[in-house]
């Protein structure tokens, strides 16, 4: 059948999670982009709704409980270095309780809280669009 994003452009989602003008990354172990800075996020499981993989991949990884979300935009990244090709629904959450964790270690080093004049500098692509698509309102 093959593997999504790899085979076949994969579905998938992510979530920007803001708590008081900033936005909570992650730091990727591995590919797509391993090392760099990304929103929480992963694949969309069939017969699965958009916005529910994303609040699932969301507390999976930051054990966070997420509220209600928003939808935000859609991307497509294709990543050449590591041959793969995502179109992701991107959401946006600013109703949550709890505080991160790493959930996740083998999938995810770091987390932290960033205002946009604070933002690492490796940053993965579907971070960067979802930056673009923040309002400075989101980031006060």
């Amino acid at each position: 059948m093959g593997k999504p994003g790899i085979d076949f452009p994969g579905l998938g989602t992510g979530l920007a999670i803001l708590r008081d003008g900033k936005l909570l990354l992650y730091r990727r172990l591995k590919a797509p982009e391993a090392g760099c800075w990304s929103i929480v996020g992963g694949k969309v499981d069939y017969m699965e709704p958009a916005a529910s993989a994303a609040v699932r991949e969301a507390e999976e990884e930051s054990g966070l409980s997420i509220g209600e979300i928003d939808y935000l935009c859609t991307e497509e990244v294709i990543i050449e270095a590591d041959r793969q090709h995502w179109i992701s629904l991107i959401y946006i959450c600013r109703d949550f309780s709890g505080e991160p964790r790493l959930m996740e270690p083998d999938k995810l080093s770091d987390f932290g809280w960033f205002g946009r004049n604070e933002l690492p500098a490796q940053l993965s692509e579907f971070a960067k669009a979802t930056i673009a698509h923040l309002s400075e309102e989101d980031f006060r």
